[in-house]
């Protein structure tokens, strides 16, 4: 049985990854954000947000003993934070300055990789925070690594569509092409090591464009060759799968979809056993507990699902205090029933207003229209201080609707905040102007969305968006 025990909601664009350490559940969107939450109750650290990021977060990861946490972005660097204390502890400039799109650590956290959009690698000795290999494929991009369970080759994915065997030295080892059709999204080790008759095997899932998520054996001789092997195909969705990860004994693989699903299947027998459907966008992240029967989801429409598995029992689970369930916060504040503005009162520490709220047949749309001679005179609350805190929270509120609602196409592709200046550039999207002359200035004239170089750097005013987004700020 998997049961969905909380929802988190506080990413305000895309959440792009997932990561679990033995205490703690990073996330990281394309807000510029990671948040850093307690795997106890899942309640935000006080150092979260962490914002060092100039434009969207693609990855995180932890290291083995959870004491840092890696992130890598557009703007060309992997950070490496504490977890102790949320501060930075060291810049990894990918050689190139190209968008940064995976990082990962090895099981001993000796070593970190990178993997770029135009197809790099770096390989950090992540003692010394120094680049130790450097590496490379051409006219693809690096979106996925693993490493295996030894540590002593990593395995990457690329748009191009396969999957590469490296060591420590960067030396390829072994390449298996055409693995996913229009090219792989990502790839993980299981944590089992099998050894016997002079090779060592392990187990990679990978997962693609083709709507299909695959478990091969990968095998190394004592010799030093190496193979790839199929041993399942599984077909469980019905669009693109974005993202895969094992559970921590290796019997669960789940995966998310652009069809809006995370599917979880028998990792051994390839069977698919459950099919979650909570939510509403592409969903582009997955992250298994390595110490509780957890695992994570992540999407595009802001959100990231916690679930637990539950061996045995036919309960729905037990829902962890504290954090926003299904229900009025996916709701525009205006459509909220007065049992939403109750459950919204309790999450911002005012219980004690529940009761004249619902005698007084508050919902959303009252809420909204609250000043401080309504909360005097007909809600005869007395105390100036908590007028002035549940005005101070329903502002707070109704900026976050204004934030969270922007259309997906006013905002520009780089920034991700809404535009007041936008062009047209030689790849045919929009961006804000400022961000994207930015760009062209020290990207090598690379466009953000394709990664393919910009024919000519000539920007043109996209007036008409420019005036529906005036439209649609006047409507706010």
């Amino acid at each position: 049985m998997v049961s969905l025990i909380c929802t988190l909601q506080d990413h305000r664009d895309d959440v792009n990854w997932c990561a679990f350490s033995p205490t703690l559940l990073a996330t990281c969107s394309a807000d510029k954000t990671l948040r850093i939450y307690n795997t106890r109750d899942f309640s935000e650290v006080p150092y979260s947000p962490l914002s060092g990021h100039g434009y969207g977060v693609h990855c995180c990861c932890f290291s083995a003993c959870g004491q840092y946490l890696a992130s890598c972005s557009t703007d060309g660097s992997t950070v490496v934070w504490s977890t102790d204390t949320g501060e930075i502890e060291a810049v990894l400039e990918h050689p190139g300055r190209n968008p940064v799109r995976v990082c990962a650590f090895s099981p001993d956290s000796s070593h970190l990789v990178s993997g770029a959009s135009d197809g790099t690698l770096g390989l950090w000795d992540f003692h010394t925070k120094t680049l130790h290999r450097t590496g490379a494929v051409n006219d693809t991009t690096m979106v996925a690594c693993s490493f295996t369970p030894c540590g002593q080759m990593f395995v990457t994915g690329s748009t191009y569509g396969d999957l590469r065997l490296w060591d420590l030295d960067m030396n390829q080892l072994h390449a298996e092409k055409n693995t996913h059709d229009l090219g792989v999204t990502c790839c993980c080790f299981g944590p089992e090591i099998l050894s016997g008759s002079g090779r060592v095997q392990f187990r990679l899932a990978s997962c693609g464009q083709d709507s299909t998520l695959k478990i091969w054996t990968v095998s190394r001789s004592n010799t030093g060759s190496c193979k790839m092997q199929l041993l399942h195909t599984l077909t469980g969705q019905s669009a693109p799968v974005l993202s895969c990860a094992f559970s921590a004994d290796g019997q669960l693989l789940v995966s998310g979809s652009v069809d809006k699903t995370a599917t979880v299947y028998d990792a051994s027998q390839g069977t698919l056993l459950y099919t979650l459907n909570q939510h509403e966008r592409y969903v582009t992240a997955c992250a298994f507990s390595p110490s509780t029967p957890l695992f994570a989801t992540g999407s595009m429409d802001k959100t990231v699902n916690i679930w637990r598995v539950e061996d045995g029992h036919s309960g729905n689970g037990k829902s962890l205090p504290g954090r926003k369930l299904l229900g009025h916060s996916r709701l525009l504040v205006s459509d909220w029933s007065e049992e939403d503005v109750g459950a919204w009162l309790c999450e911002e520490g005012l219980q004690a207003l529940v009761e004249n709220f619902k005698t007084n047949n508050i919902d959303g749309a009252e809420l909204v229209s609250l000043t401080k001679e309504t909360l005097a005179s007909e809600l005869n609350i007395e105390s100036v201080g908590l007028r002035s805190k549940v005005l101070r929270k329903v502002e707070e509120l109704k900026a976050g609707c204004v934030c969270t609602g922007v259309p997906d196409e006013y905002l520009c592709p780089i920034t991700r905040e809404l535009m007041k200046d936008p062009v047209i550039a030689a790849d045919g999207y929009s961006y804000e102007r400022e961000a994207i002359e930015s760009w062209i200035a020290t990207k090598n004239r690379s466009s953000p969305m394709t990664n393919l170089p910009l024919q000519t750097t000539l920007l043109t005013p996209n007036r008409t968006l420019k005036m529906a987004i005036g439209r649609w700020r006047t409507s706010q």
